[in-house]
């Protein structure tokens, strides 16, 4: 605290030892110069310190960067590995499911070929009996000839009737066949 402070604090009513705590007090608080300098010294320290720092966690951060792109890349490719095998697993899986449906259809038509054959067969054999038959009863009776006929014939009815059953089961069935190979190329 300068001279003409102390008189002024003096002529105010300040004692001589009030003036000089106070004086004493401010020459503690007060910063010099050379100490605003070593605090700006420090601070550009400081400063240089934490740019150096954030240089370094940059350099840091853009090679984790670097990296995790290089991993991402790495994940893509191997995705991309990975979707081409199912593909090819795929196809592979609906080549072989058409070759099996395709064998799965030629038995059913062979076997529905068999079984018409095996029909027609036992309708003829069935003809040929009832012929017999009628013939057989037409000499033994010829009285009820009338009545044995109509009995035939119902027979007859009830056979083509069976016959035409199992004919449209075999359609049926091919036809579900079909379906099925269909719904199988569509999805």
């Amino acid at each position: 605290m300068g001279a003409s402070a102390v008189l002024k604090l003096q002529k105010v009513g300040f004692t001589v030892d009030q003036v000089e705590a106070l004086a004493d007090f401010m020459d503690t608080q007060a910063a010099s110069k050379t100490d605003l300098m070593e605090a700006k010294t420090e601070l550009k320290a400081d400063i240089a310190g934490l740019k150096t720092e954030i240089a370094g966690v940059r350099t840091e951060l853009k090679a984790e960067i670097a990296d995790l792109r290089t991993e991402i890349a790495g994940v893509r490719a191997e995705l991309k590995t990975d979707i081409a095998d199912f593909r090819t697993e795929l196809k592979a899986d609906i080549a072989d499911l058409r070759t099996e449906l395709k064998a799965d259809i030629a038995d059913l038509r062979t076997e529905i070929a068999g079984v018409r054959t095996e029909l027609k067969a036992d309708i003829a054999d069935l003809r040929t009996e009832l012929k017999a038959d009628i013939a057989r009863l037409k000499t033994e009776f010829s009285a009820d000839l009338v009545e044995v006929d109509r009995h035939l014939e119902a027979k007859i009815s009830a056979v083509k009737a069976d016959v035409n059953l199992l004919k449209w089961m075999g359609g049926v069935i091919v036809a579900f066949q079909i379906a099925m190979f269909v719904k199988l190329f569509i999805h």
